[in-house]
């Protein structure tokens, strides 16, 4: 994976005496050998390419990225994790847009591009975190632009400026999220960023649930630690009103996790209370009127569907059953995230684990001989989502019996979604 993205980088078309290629490698097993082989391999033909290695691997990625600032002069740093294949054209599409700024009277720090997927099609788990990454690349990302609020850097298919990265302070290591937590600072300091839909930037999804799993505590503890992190230098400062709820909303959004599983392990009690305790019908009526938030819920997720579907080369049917599933797994993951949530929220320190990524591409292929494992899949944790799952399907059975069906879908969606993760985290840890 790690050769082939060195192989789109080099095939960037840039003025070759502006372009300097730079891996920044903190591996410790043969990628090592097969990095220095392709660089060797590129140098030969004349590519300003340097295999940057550290002494030590303090501060993971965001250290790397700090490091590899000092051993460049770059104005623009282009950033590409190892999973990702950049089309030729990408500079050419994305650094003009740095130059806006004398009409438009702004300081762009950082050009973000939308992630295109590698292996959408390769199976449910990579499907299901498409129609998810969709929704953030065509609906969120480009609602916040339009409204003049925070966006964030995504991590990778993206430039900053130099200069913004410097004046906001440089890579921090104190979260999960350096990319989250570096763009607030620098929005925070009047930088101005700029995302652009329609150039995509294509990437390889997690196939395996360790994988997504070790990505999901990420960005959910990473998230939770950044608002930790800046919240209060959010309301404290000068922008509008609605940008300060907005960027509230955004650092937040990972703690609805903990709604969904709170409302989720209290669901199964209330179908027995409701059958029980007549007095409270009228509070259950009212609880009913809640599904006008599938309105909205729908929508958003259909105009993203919508508009990954102009990239695609044919239509694909089956929306509803996609949007079901993604809210069902999600469902499923609420134990697992809200674990992470809490930890960033407490201030608790743990390592940054990386997400492993396998080479596939759309076909499926053979991946168990060629993965690392990021966690230990047979846990107590896995355990407890096995027993979740029934915990549910005891729900489901209650209501049919006791003829209240009016949680009936939402436990279907429980069962459903931790039956999903349970099974998958048996299969993919054998």
């Amino acid at each position: 994976m790690a050769e082939r993205l060195l192989d789109a980088c080099a095939a960037l078309r840039y003025p070759a005496g502006r372009l300097h290629l730079q891996v920044l490698d903190d591996s410790t097993d043969e990628t090592v050998a097969l990095v220095a082989a392709r660089v060797a391999h590129y140098r030969a033909q004349g590519v300003h390419i340097d295999h940057v290695r550290r002494a030590t691997r303090t501060g993971f990625k965001a250290g790397a990225l700090a490091y590899g600032l000092t051993r460049t002069e770059g104005e623009l740093i282009a950033i590409f994790d190892a999973d990702f294949v950049p089309q030729p054209d990408f500079l050419e599409q994305v650094v003009p847009h740095f130059y806006l700024d004398e009409a438009e009277n702004t300081r762009t720090g950082v050009v973000q591009t939308r992630w295109g997927h590698l292996n959408e099609e390769y199976s449910l788990l990579t499907s299901l975190q498409a129609f998810a990454l969709n929704a953030h690349f065509y609906v969120e990302q480009v609602g916040r632009q339009q409204g003049g609020h925070f966006l964030n850097f995504n991590g990778t298919g993206g430039v900053w400026r130099r200069a913004c990265i410097e004046d906001a302070g440089n890579w921090h290591a104190d979260t999960l999220t350096e990319d989250l937590d570096l763009s607030y600072r620098a929005q925070l300091r009047g930088w101005h960023f700029r995302y652009l839909p329609q150039v995509a930037a294509p990437a390889e999804l997690p196939a395996t649930m360790d994988a997504l799993k070790s990505q999901q505590f990420r960005w959910t503890k990473g998230g939770a630690e950044t608002a930790r992190k800046h919240l209060g230098a959010v309301w404290r400062s000068d922008q509008p009103l609605v940008t300060r709820l907005q960027a509230t909303f955004h650092l937040l959004n990972s703690t609805v996790f903990l709604a969904i599983l709170l409302m989720a392990v209290l669901s199964v009690p209330l179908v027995f209370m409701r059958a029980r305790v007549p007095q409270l019908e009228p509070a259950f009526q009212m609880a009913t009127a809640f599904l006008v938030v599938l309105v909205p819920l729908v929508f958003y997720f259909r105009t993203a569907w919508q508009r990954a579907a102009l990239d695609r080369p044919a239509p694909r049917p089956g929306f509803m059953r996609q949007l079901l599933l993604f809210l069902a797994f999600s469902m499923g993951l609420s134990l697992h995230n809200s674990r992470a949530v809490l930890l960033g929220l407490l201030g608790q320190r743990t390592a940054f684990i990386r997400t492993p990524k396998l080479g596939l591409m759309q076909q499926p292929g053979a991946w168990r001989g060629r993965r690392y494992r990021t966690s230990r899949l047979r846990s107590g944790l896995t355990l407890l989502e096995g027993l979740l799952c029934l915990y549910f399907l005891v729900g489901i059975g209650a209501g049919v019996y006791l003829r209240e069906f009016g949680l009936l879908p939402t436990h279907l969606l429980l069962a459903t979604g931790y039956g999903l993760v349970f099974y998958y985290s048996l299969r993919h840890a054998a």
